[in-house]
């Protein structure tokens, strides 16, 4: 379980999908992307989305995503997207009464359970207490991280 920090959007595609009976169905699909700015969200989702479908799609919105931060799991059946909102439970030194915030997390697993499991797994090396306000399955189909892209070695011409 690993979690990232990144300034991310949420992408629809609308496209023509082929279904399992073979008939052509027009269809509108979420996915979120890490990028520095709408432009660049637009650009990455294309450049994502082409490698998937064949044929045209438009993107039909971006927004910004609600998420402070994403945990990805590392299991090979998580193929879900579970909303996640924490509140961290903090005393006021004035006051002294406790303050909630909530923050709200994406998280990958492939059911509920697991995506609570995985909180707590990246939560308790934290000494933050928290607590677990809500967790609801999202209707993404993925999330496409930033990758840095690899430099040869070799330079691009002979001297």
């Amino acid at each position: 379980m690993r979690s990232r920090t990144a300034e991310w959007f949420e992408c629809k595609i609308r496209y023509e999908k082929t279904m399992e009976d073979g008939m052509q169905k027009k269809v509108t699909e979420a996915y979120t992307v890490d990028a520095l700015s709408f432009t660049e969200a637009e650009q990455r989702i294309i450049e994502e989305m082409s490698s998937y479908i064949s044929g045209e799609f438009e993107v039909a919105d971006i927004k910004k995503a609600p998420y402070k931060e994403i945990f990805f799991s590392e299991e090979d059946m998580a193929d879900r997207w579970y909303k996640a909102k924490l509140q961290f439970i903090t005393i006021d030194e004035k006051t002294d009464k406790e303050k909630k915030s909530n923050v709200n997390y994406l998280v990958n697993a492939s059911t509920l359970n697991g995506a609570v499991k995985n909180i707590d797994e990246v939560m308790n090396g934290t000494m933050i207490d928290y607590v677990i306000a809500s967790v609801v399955e999202t209707q993404l189909m993925d999330v496409f991280e930033y990758k840095k892209k690899e430099k040869d070695d070799k330079p691009e011409y002979e001297q």
